[in-house]
């Protein structure tokens, strides 16, 4: 079944379940479960065999009691086409159902968290990859949500009281992201041409607990639902994502006598709606009203009518700011997109408009792009606090605009282009380091004055250097330099006062505690204790904060918070498809094992730290003596080596397949000797012998040949033996360890827990982050360095030279070889 067509049954039974959780058998609840409507009535349903059709009617009695009729119950859940017929139907949905019957969902937004919207936002937004570009437009990447939201000014002290809207809002995560950004809360409306989509709108309000929310189904430009006797209702702010350059915008619409007065600023073309959905929003705006718009970029340049709205829109101050985001960032299309930023209230203030050329900063997601964390908030930063910062923002003035002719496009204003590194030819003809290019690293020399003359040292001719290190040992030498020792402390005591300033309030988390309130407090104050850094972007420190977050830390804290540090002292069996930190072996048995919250690794290294290292030695010798053994086995084994008569198994040459050459061998030994003879006597008695233990003697007379090899055969059965009484010293004793560390889980003490996760786990991993950014500086230094000394160490004459050289040379031989220089005999 198609994404498109399957989140409709996922999403309608999350929905059933959520409201049948929170309200029923609550009076006055928002939503009345009504008997024969609740999710616990389809879990009564698994098996039978009408449980289509009866899921569809619990369905229908909920939708009918709380006006949803059109909205949960879209998906049937009793089509056979998609859902199969018979027992295939019965078993999916009793699987489908019993997935969710686990789950109490009861708790959504409990301390302000938002688990079931995350849930929901999780899913909308794989929804949204896997339909396609015709099916992805109702979802608007959440992080660009958030840009939206926070750059319209929108924050604790935004009263309950405001209003925010959104004309196409396709699921509503939009509006969501922006009312969420207000602690209080906001009034939210919205309204959504596509019935399904509309319907997605009108639950994930209810998921996300905003039951209040008014959306409204039908097409906001011919239709729009939300009027007042004066005309359009206006709203504090405004936020869309409105379908790029829509060509049928104006099908039923006359804008030339639009009822509304939408369009005074002008008419935007027929076949491009792009502009009309932003005179749409700027009229529903109040006075003092704000609003944040996704749009093509082709709306800050393309001519004729678009270009006379564009000239109204500058002229009358409306744009803000405009944002250029990266490419491939949206699930309807993969052209990049910008952030038309509208403030009514300030424009006729007379300032110009800010741009952000933040096209560059993202990371890669499957087939899409998405902004990480730090870009997020380097675009908000800069935005609010209007700073401008080479190849990434600008403020442009109106008279720069107006020169221009009210072109807008963002390339025109802001060069974000890496400089071109140019090469000297001065210095690739004469020798020497352009001191343009030395000066150009001036903000690393700013921090390490004397690194400069310990690399580089004055040239033979003005404006040109010479290097003083060789290239192989520049980095050692930064590294090693007394200025970048003192960096790298400095570096690491900010982040030592970071860590200590939160170590009580790592230590203090309990049930109860608001991880996302945890992380905003401790990721900003890392941000801010960086930012006096000029080498070290507080930004990408931030982001490794934010990406441990996300890969771990995150769901340590939300276990903490759940159960407590108890959750600590867990390790428990491993699921079928997850990866096991600990495989126990007892017996026959093998159980493996998942550490909660803390992996086996750091219990080994605080409180096991000698039986590692036993381990490990015994894990040496095993090696060694594998080792031994694969080296003769190269040496003798090929086609006249002495073990090429011994028959390979599959890993390697079974020992049985060894013993038994060995013996025939003997046999042959025995054979070679004429009997009757002292020597034959005592061959035989070497066969009496225990089997691999007697030494051939040196005064037996016979083939030697067959001597050399029987020697080399118990060399190798000596190798064999040696091996796996080293394997077996090592399992015993990684098995004992693994056995000590199970044992220990439950022995650890609450402060014992809080080391092990705070110290040796959170603390330690961002800690390494820090020093790769540390690392990174010298990296930099030194690669540049690197690159300048290796252009320019051989100037052009003397590599002509060279080449003079080596073709007299080549001359030379293929004179000896009675060639001349044409090739002629």
């Amino acid at each position: 079944m198609d994404a498109s067509q399957y989140k409709d049954y996922v999403l309608t039974l999350l929905f059933v379940k959520y409201v049948s959780d929170k309200y029923a058998g609550k009076p006055h609840a928002l939503i009345e479960v009504p008997k024969g409507g609740s999710f616990e009535d389809m879990v009564k349903l698994r098996g039978d065999k009408d449980i289509g059709d009866r899921i569809n009617k619990i369905i229908g009695r909920l939708a009918e009691a709380n006006d949803l009729k059109g909205v949960i119950d879209v998906a049937d859940f009793n089509d056979e086409d998609r859902l199969g017929g018979g027992k295939d139907m019965v078993d999916r949905l009793s699987n489908l159902v019993g997935i969710f019957a686990n789950l109490n969902l009861s708790a959504n937004r409990a301390e302000g968290d938002d688990l079931l919207g995350d849930a929901y936002e999780y899913l909308m937004r794989h929804f949204a990859t896997e339909s396609g570009k015709s099916k992805g437009q109702f979802y608007t990447p959440a992080e660009v949500s958030r840009v939206m939201a926070r750059v319209l000014d929108i924050g604790p002290s935004t009263g309950q009281e405001r209003t925010v809207y959104d004309p196409t809002c396709g699921s509503g995560s939009l509006l969501l992201k922006v009312a969420d950004e207000a602690p209080r809360g906001l009034s939210i409306y919205g309204q959504e041409m596509d019935n399904a989509t509309w319907a997605l709108a009108r639950m994930n309000m209810f998921l996300h607990d905003e039951p209040s929310a008014e959306i409204w189904r039908g097409n906001t430009l011919t239709g729009p639902h939300w009027t007042t006797s004066g005309g359009l209702k206006t709203f504090d702010f405004a936020v869309a994502n409105p379908p790029f350059s829509t060509k049928s915008w104006s099908n039923g619409l006359d804008p030339e006598h639009d009822e509304f007065g939408r369009f005074e600023m002008g008419v935007p073309p027929a076949k491009n709606g792009d502009y009309a959905f932003l005179l749409h929003i700027v009229k529903s705006l109040k006075s003092t009203g704000k609003g944040a718009v996704i749009l093509p970029h082709g709306v800050l340049f393309r001519g004729h009518a678009e270009a006379n709205i564009r000239r109204n829109f500058v002229r009358q101050g409306l744009i803000k700011g405009i944002i250029g985001l990266p490419a491939n960032l949206f699930y309807g299309t993969g052209i990049p997109a910008c952030i038309v930023v509208l403030d009514k209230e300030h424009a006729h203030a007379g300032r110009g408009i800010f741009m952000i050329d933040a096209s560059r900063g993202f990371m890669k997601d499957g087939n899409k792009n998405r902004l990480r964390s730090q870009d997020m908030h380097k675009i908000v930063d800069v935005f609010k606090h209007g700073a401008e910062e080479p190849r990434y923002s600008h403020m442009v003035g109106f008279a720069e605009i107006e020169a221009n002719d009210f072109n807008l496009n963002i390339p025109r204003y802001i060069d974000s282009s890496e400089p071109e590194d140019l090469h000297d030819l001065g210095a690739h003809l004469n020798g020497g380091i352009p001191e343009r290019d030395i000066d150009a690293l001036s903000k690393y020399w700013d921090e390490f004055p004397t690194l400069r003359r310990t690399l580089f040292t004055e040239g033979d001719r003005p404006g040109y250097g010479r290097a003083r290190v060789p290239a192989p040992e520049v980095r050692t030498t930064v590294l090693r330099h007394p200025e970048f020792t003192a960096f790298r402390d400095r570096v690491h005591s900010v982040f030592e006062g970071w860590r200590k300033a939160h170590d009580a309030a790592l230590r203090d988390l309990d049930r109860g505690s608001d991880p996302k309130a945890f992380i905003g407090e401790i990721s900003e104050d890392l941000l801010a204790r960086f930012g006096g850094e000029e080498l070290v972007s507080r930004y990408d420190v931030y982001q490794h904060l934010m990406d441990y977050w996300a890969e771990d830390m995150q769901d340590d804290v939300y276990a903490i918070a759940q159960d407590g540090w108890e959750v600590g002292r867990v390790i428990r069996p491993a699921h079928d498809k997850e990866t096991p930190d600990l495989v126990v072996k007892k017996g026959n048995k093998t159980t493996r094992y998942v550490g909660e919250l803390i992996p086996p690794s750091l219990v080994i290294s605080r409180f096991f730290e000698e039986e590692q290292a036993e381990v490990d030695r015994l894990a040496a010798e095993t090696e060694a003596a594998a080792q031994a053994k694969a080296e003769l086995e190269e040496d003798h084994g090929g086609e006249d080596g002495a073990l090429s008569n011994v028959d390979s198994g599959k890993n390697g040459i079974p020992k049985g397949n060894v013993q038994n050459r060995v013996m025939e061998l003997r046999e042959e030994a025995l054979d070679s000797i004429p009997m009757y003879t002292p020597e034959y006597e005592q061959a035989r008695e070497i066969k009496r012998s225990t089997f691999g233990t007697a030494p051939w003697e040196k005064g037996v007379q016979g083939d030697a040949d067959i001597f050399a090899e029987l020697d080399l055969l118990h060399d190798y059965l000596r190798l064999v033996d040696a091996e796996a009484q080293a394997k077996k010293a090592h399992k015993e004793a990684a098995d004992a360890l693994d056995q000590a560390v199970l044992a220990k889980y439950p022995e650890l003490t609450e402060e014992e827990t809080k080391a092990l996760v705070v110290d040796d786990k959170w603390t330690a991993a961002i800690e390494r982050d820090v020093r790769t950014e540390i690392e990174r500086v010298a990296q930099t230094v030194a690669g540049r360095v690197k690159t300048l000394e290796e252009r320019y160490t051989e100037p052009l004459p003397t590599l002509a030279a060279e080449v003079e050289s080596l073709t007299e040379r080549v001359e030379d031989h293929l004179r000896e070889m009675g060639l001349d220089w044409a090739g002629r005999l």
